[in-house]
């Protein structure tokens, strides 16, 4: 059973700077001798879950009032950057940053979990959850199933249980809890995707990530509540590279350079690899690249990791934007140690090609109509899937099916409309995680944003009605070539609203169910 004492979180604040001072009663004091004997063996953000041995993390828009509830269920102590002493009798410790305190308190708690895990860190804008099933894939091969995966769609502790996940990087309370699970369960490595909210927030604060991998980026998640601008939003992304001990990176970006700089000031250049395409060669001389990848004309993609040719690659998700997030895992697996120089690290390699991910590129056919869920959600994502579609589809009817979440990223909304607006038949606007939005005010936004007069739009909301009527509307249309877009929520069976998560039948059950219907 983990515990701490009050003494040991005293002295992990100190030690980082980010004591103010150590409220007892009416006293004020920064006396380690004076502080009461206590031991935790409950650490929580809730004050549902406070017990008379629980440190209580006041983090948030936390209230003077939801101590209440825990000074009844015994509550001894607290860690705020505020002091509460009129509510409470409890210890106070007054702290600078709650997010960095609660991160090391938390790591400490667990027993330091990280420093016996091989970590990997995977960011970018678009890709991290199918990079990260990816590299999960060839690592738990190569590791004959000892390695952890934390994505933004399932949570794997023990090799055999996958869970939903609730956020994209957990909180670090949650985080190092966790990591202490999967260290209980045998785990020996953990793949996980780091979002940009994981260093704003101060998510994944003290952990020096064995293998950083960067893999993209465009505007996204900007707004009052996100980041304000796209330099903190790319500056956070870049966050994982400094904290890393070995960087990935795409050779392939106009930001390149940029992250290659970042990882020139914290690291050897022996630990900063590159993957790309072998197009990339003559303009990329200044660098060398660990791994490249090239296409065949059959669609076959095949790599070279490490200087070995791993041969052909046939991945059950499509599209040259998955060929990179594969050819990025594989360099992760090299950065990770696992170099293919033996049969059975070259099969690990190719576990990548039995991945499928849950809502990315997700294919359904019957009654002439080729349907895909996806969890595009914003201009690049949304260009990229129908760069895709219009590629293997070239003369088909297109309907897309689409929402925008609400309370965040308000520039999505018309982004998603400019990527699409010209390369479709029809645009069907629906509901996708309004949060305490009208989405029908959402969707009256996006409509507002369609420039191409010949482009029919309807709103129809529900989603599930929505995704139902682009199907029959396709149905009717002359063309021998018949696409469905349901993006934004993959295979999510909720939609989160001012009350919470709301069930949802799931884009992918409403496709299967009216193609089955169809037949």
């Amino acid at each position: 059973m983990e515990s701490m004492r009050l003494r040991t979180a005293f002295d992990v604040l100190v030690s980082h700077g980010l004591l103010r001072e150590v409220i007892t009663g009416s006293t004020w004091s920064l006396d380690p001798d004076a502080l009461p004997d206590l031991t935790f063996t409950t650490v929580t953000y809730d004050t549902r879950k406070v017990n008379a041995t629980a440190l209580l993390f006041c983090k948030g828009r936390f209230e003077a009032r939801y101590l209440d509830s825990a000074n009844t269920s015994g509550l001894s102590c607290y860690v705020s950057e505020n002091e509460y002493s009129d509510a409470t009798d409890a210890v106070g410790l007054i702290v600078d940053d709650i997010h960095k305190a609660m991160a090391l308190l938390s790591a400490q708690f667990y027993g330091n979990p990280q420093n016996d895990l091989t970590v990997i860190g995977i960011t970018g804008t678009k890709g991290k959850t199918t990079t990260a099933y990816l590299t999960h894939a060839i690592l738990n091969a190569a590791t004959h199933g000892t390695t952890a995966l934390m994505s933004s769609e399932q949570t794997l502790l023990d090799g055999d249980h996958p869970f939903d996940s609730e956020l994209t990087t957990p909180e670090s309370l949650d985080l190092f809890r966790m990591m202490r699970q999967a260290l209980d369960h045998g785990m020996t490595h953990l793949v996980m995707e780091v979002s940009s909210q994981a260093y704003k927030l101060n998510r994944v604060y003290g952990i020096t990530f064995d293998v950083g991998a960067f893999l993209n980026i465009s505007p996204d998640h900007i707004s009052p509540i996100e980041h304000p601008t796209f330099e903190d939003y790319f500056y956070c992304k870049r966050r994982l590279i400094e904290n890393s001990r070995r960087a990935v990176l795409n050779a392939d970006l106009d930001a390149t350079p940029l992250l290659s700089q970042t990882a020139a000031l914290h690291l050897n250049a022996k630990d900063i690899l590159f993957f790309g395409h072998t197009i990339s060669l003559a303009e990329r001389t200044d660098r060398t690249l660990a791994s490249l990848s090239t296409v065949d004309n059959d669609g076959a993609v095949h790599f070279t990791v490490g200087g070995a040719d791993l041969g052909a690659f046939r991945l059950r998700m499509d599209g040259a934007v998955n060929y990179s997030n594969a050819l990025a895992a594989c360099t992760i697996a090299l950065a990770a140690g696992f170099s293919p120089t033996t049969p059975e690290i070259v099969t690990a390699y190719h576990a990548t090609e039995s991945v499928s991910v849950p809502g990315r590129m997700e294919k359904f056919e019957g009654s002439g109509i080729v349907a895909y869920a996806d969890f595009a959600h914003n201009y690049d994502s949304v260009k990229t899937l129908l760069d895709f579609v219009t590629a293997q589809y070239p003369d088909a009817a297109i309907v897309l099916v689409t929402g925008s979440a609400g309370d965040k990223a308000f520039d999505r909304r018309p982004d998603i409309v400019r990527a699409a607006q010209d390369r479709i038949s029809e645009l069907i606007l629906t509901e996708d995680d309004p949060g305490t939005e009208d989405p029908r005010s959402i969707a009256q936004q996006m409509k507002a944003a369609v420039t191409n007069p010949d482009l029919p739009v309807e709103i129809v909301i529900p989603r599930a009605k929505a995704v139902e009527r682009a199907i029959l509307d396709l149905k009717k249309r002359p063309e021998s070539s018949k696409v469905l877009l349901a993006i934004g929520k993959g295979e999510e069976k909720w939609l989160k609203t001012a009350e919470g998560h709301s069930p949802y039948e799931g884009d992918d059950h409403v496709i299967t169910r009216m193609l089955a219907d169809a037949e």
